[in-house]
């Protein structure tokens, strides 16, 4: 595995990848720096642009170590559109799942910011919980950067 620890407005985030594909992205956490993948090199650079508000969508191999389910909570969560947001219960429904289930796979997501589950709210528009890095004040700080981005 290739790694290496990206800077950013909320902290360090540790990016790895394993065969040429981004494997994780930990928020908050600083590690070593082994590039010798060159996704390694791309993924730090589309985070540059999406932090500095030129890139909205991530063009990356991605290759978390998940379930056929899982791949559809994280398809669903990638679907939708920067600076905008969608609550558990429509995503369930969307994809013939439970909003309990569609929270876990967020509280599980091994590629926060790129796979955007800082979109995903509660009912009526509540914030809810955020598993990466200070948790609801970095999933509020991701929300705020895309609102302010979008125009």
């Amino acid at each position: 595995m290739s790694h290496a620890t990206y800077l950013s407005p909320i902290g360090p985030i540790f990016v790895t990848a394993r065969d040429a594909a981004l494997a994780g992205l930990r928020i908050g956490k600083a590690g070593g720096d082994d590039r010798s993948d060159a996704i390694i090199g791309e993924a730090l650079a589309q985070l540059d642009a999406w932090f500095a508000g030129r890139l909205v969508d991530f063009d990356l191999p991605l290759d978390p170590l998940t379930t056929p389910r899982g791949e559809a909570h994280r398809a669903a969560m990638i679907a939708i559109p920067y600076g905008e947001t969608q609550s558990y219960g429509e995503i369930a429904r969307r994809i013939a799942s439970s909003p309990r289930a569609v929270g876990q796979a967020c509280r599980r997501n091994p590629l926060p910011i790129i796979v955007p589950c800082h979109r995903v709210l509660a009912a009526g528009g509540a914030i809810g919980h955020y598993s990466a890095g200070d948790g609801v004040p970095t999933k509020a700080w991701l929300l705020q950067h895309e609102r302010q981005r979008k125009g």
